[in-house]
């Protein structure tokens, strides 16, 4: 990466151009989230029960099932409520009932009705071979989990705050977790345009990604710190630009080979970590856009403000 070692890209002067572009995400996140009605929870917070049926056919010669005539099927059978979505491949089926009471009964009943009316899939499996998996979260408990979630990333963010005004300044503190919440803010957004459920896994993935961004703009931050004293004689949006040049070598390394695993993780790993690796992988590209151009332009403009706020205030005196 030798040709990034020597770099003086103005990146400050790019920073009205960065905040329209973030807002616009960020509007379209919103957007989003209100027609679907707020973040789409999976039973983790919601509560309910999790079905998955292995419907390859018991023949080559018959086709893959519709997940349209499942629908109908379960509709009329008093499971109107069921979402029903394929899972890695057309022959899984996920089937998710939110308001759920009896699992056990429910389970019994479902797998009642799609042996009846759907023989060529199912007549020649075992329960356990045609019953995958079955997971029952208590809506009580969805929302404690979901409380809890919430609960941790702003302790998380609180902790930001306290750990970067003890290690530099209260400034670069909120300047770090308003960076942070620009990267949940967009990737939450993401999630809802994609139709992604958040789920425990996800959650994960958003701590994750806090994690990673803060790391990205602390490495600036103290590249910042060692080039006030170094360059006093320069203006501060001339330091900050030589600062982000300075570390932008190593962003550009760190963020490729996060890259590279986390794309692995989301075309090999198989469908049950697909959400997560998408997560992570939205995170790691808005958290290294965002410490070079959310992070240090709030500190440029928070700078300005102060200037122009003394000056104000100096003239009135």
């Amino acid at each position: 990466m030798q040709f990034l070692s020597n770099t003086h890209i103005d990146f400050i002067s790019k920073r009205k151009i960065a905040f329209v572009i973030s807002a616009l995400l960020i509007v379209a996140g919103i957007v989003s989230l209100v027609i679907h009605g707020g973040p789409q929870y999976g039973i983790d917070f919601t509560g309910g029960t999790l079905f998955e049926f292995d419907f390859t056919p018991d023949s080559i010669e018959t086709p893959p099932v519709e997940i349209q005539a499942i629908r109908e099927i379960l509709s009329s059978q008093g499971f109107s409520d069921a979402v029903i979505q394929e899972f890695g491949n057309p022959n899984i089926i996920l089937l998710k009932i939110k308001t759920s009471e009896n699992p056990k009964e429910e389970e019994e009943a479902l797998m009642s009705i799609l042996r009846t009316n759907f023989p060529n899939y199912a007549a020649n499996k075992t329960e356990v071979d045609f019953l995958r998996r079955s997971e029952h979260v208590g809506s009580k408990v969805g929302e404690e989990l979901r409380g809890k979630a919430i609960i941790a990333i702003l302790i998380a963010m609180l902790g930001i705050i306290i750990y970067i005004w003890w290690r530099f300044e209260l400034t670069f503190g909120f300047a770090a977790v308003l960076a942070l919440f620009h990267d949940v803010l967009i990737t939450i957004g993401m999630l809802s345009i994609f139709n992604i459920e958040i789920t425990i896994s996800v959650i994960a993935a958003l701590l994750a990604i806090v994690g990673y961004s803060l790391n990205d703009t602390i490495v600036l931050f103290v590249r910042v710190r060692e080039d006030l004293k170094i360059y006093r004689k320069e203006n501060y949006e001339s330091i900050i630009n030589h600062s982000i040049n300075e570390v932008l070598s190593r962003t550009i390394v760190t963020s490729f080979t996060t890259l590279i695993v986390v794309m692995i993780l989301f075309f090999f790993g198989g469908e049950g970590i697909r959400a997560f690796a998408t997560t992570l992988l939205m995170g790691i590209l808005v958290g290294t856009y965002s410490s070079i151009f959310i992070a240090s332009p709030v500190l440029v403009a928070y700078r300005s403000w102060k200037t122009k706020h003394s000056e104000t205030k100096r003239r009135r005196v």
